[in-house]
């Protein structure tokens, strides 16, 4: 079959539904729209494979309204707008009943593609379910979040998980036909991490890899090698999450440009989320390039703006650019050991006294106490410097900053130096 399995289970009614009793119990909010016909705007949020798209399906298959659906990641402003006009002209023959626009990775959508949705859902054009496994109140514009009632959809337990592996075994057209025994099912449900579609098409993956003459018997060994040899996975909630964005901020330190955009894409396939991308740049051309290259922090920058209006799929190229660029620059982490050896100066030192020539003095008392006296104004002096003392007295000399062994900051060594005299050891 082509159809994968978790896609044929897809469950048809609210009884086939599992978990989630939070919301589609007998007193459920879901379960009371639907008995009182009035479904309201709302915002499904939880994890991946735990039913969000099921769930406003049936939503708007029991309310027998119109369903249309749109992917936060290909579609733009347009085909928001195209959707809309579509649902307006349904509304009009289906005696009031607003269609249902269901919106896949909502959190995916820039302003102006959330914003294009607003007098959709105020003037009662559509009503809007969207689906999103990020916290919407920081990625959902407020006037639309505002328009919607949030949900959080829970990950599925182990007797959930267990639950669906005993009806895929006895209901599906194709695995019912066959002789499973299911041993172990430990590895299983470990693999899917609360995911029912991840759940589910792993164990068709194991099930299909025996031969037609083998005796299929699950255990926890042959789920962990046969899903290994079959699948690149992208955990990004888990350990995998941070493993990978890990293998990617050290290929961009160590200047491999292939090793970054392959962990870029990785993260891309993954559905990993584009700002924490981009968050990540910046902080890597402030830490691993600093000032030897002082315009990957600018490029970065404007990187995570440009990736917080545009989204999907574009960003990606963005995203490749900023990374093959950080990855090529040359690298210097002195600004990074600098604040950490000031930090630890303070920790060490507490409190001390800012010298009176630094003090500022507002007042005529301040000035009658010193404060400010004998401060020399850098731009009175020619090449707007002079040699005065910029640290307590107990850390006079003390060095921080070590400019790094690259061509701008040994030139920025070299004019310190010069007007320093040797004081920091330059």
């Amino acid at each position: 079959m082509n159809m994968p399995l978790a896609e044929r289970m897809r469950p048809r009614t609210l009884e086939d539904y599992i978990s989630q009793k939070h919301l589609i119990g007998t007193n459920g909010p879901i379960s009371m729209m639907l008995k009182n016909d009035l479904i309201a705007s709302m915002i499904f949020w939880g994890p991946p494979g735990t039913g969000k798209t099921t769930l406003a399906q049936l939503v708007a298959e029991l309310s027998g309204r119109p369903f249309y659906t749109l992917s936060a990641i290909n579609a733009g402003v347009k085909d928001v707008r195209d959707v809309i006009e579509k649902a307006k002209d349904q509304n009009l023959f289906s005696g009031g009943r607003n269609p249902i626009l269901f919106i896949d990775e909502i959190h995916r959508f820039n302003k102006s593609q959330q914003d294009s949705l607003l007098g959709a859902v105020e003037k009662g054009w559509v009503t809007l379910i969207g689906a999103t496994t990020e916290n919407p109140s920081f990625e959902v514009v407020p006037a639309l979040l505002s328009r919607t009632q949030v949900y959080s959809i829970n990950s599925l337990d182990r007797e959930d998980l267990e639950e669906l592996i005993r009806r895929a075994l006895i209901k599906d057209e194709y695995l019912s036909q066959k002789s499973v025994q299911i041993q172990e099912a430990n590895a299983l449900i470990r693999y899917s991490g609360g995911d029912a579609r991840k759940l589910l098409n792993g164990l068709e993956l194991v099930i299909n890899s025996f031969s037609e003459d083998e005796e299929i018997i699950i255990t926890d060994e042959i789920v962990t090698s046969r899903i290994q040899q079959n699948l690149a996975r992208y955990d990004k909630t888990g350990e995998q999450h941070y493993d990978i964005i890990s293998a990617f901020i050290k290929s961009i330190r160590g200047s491999d440009p292939n090793g970054a955009v392959y962990w870029l894409a990785r993260m891309i396939e993954g559905g990993e989320d584009l700002k924490f991308i981009a968050r990540r740049l910046l902080i890597s051309a402030s830490e691993d390039v600093g000032n030897a290259n002082p315009t990957a922090m600018i490029l970065a920058n404007n990187t995570f703006q440009a990736v917080s209006v545009i989204g999907y799929p574009e960003s990606r190229i963005l995203l490749s650019q900023c990374a093959i660029y950080l990855a090529n620059s040359p690298k210097s982490n002195s600004t990074y050991m600098a604040i950490n050896k000031a930090q630890q100066a303070v920790k060490q030192t507490g409190d001390l006294s800012v010298p009176l020539h630094l003090r500022n003095a507002p007042t005529k008392l301040m000035k009658q106490m010193d404060y400010g006296k004998e401060y020399k104004y850098s731009h009175d002096y020619d090449n707007n410097f002079t040699y005065q003392e910029y640290l307590p007295d107990e850390l006079q000399n003390a060095t921080f900053y070590e400019p790094g062994d690259n061509k701008r900051e040994q030139q920025d060594k070299f004019v310190l130096n010069q007007k320093w005299r040797g004081k920091y050891g330059y």
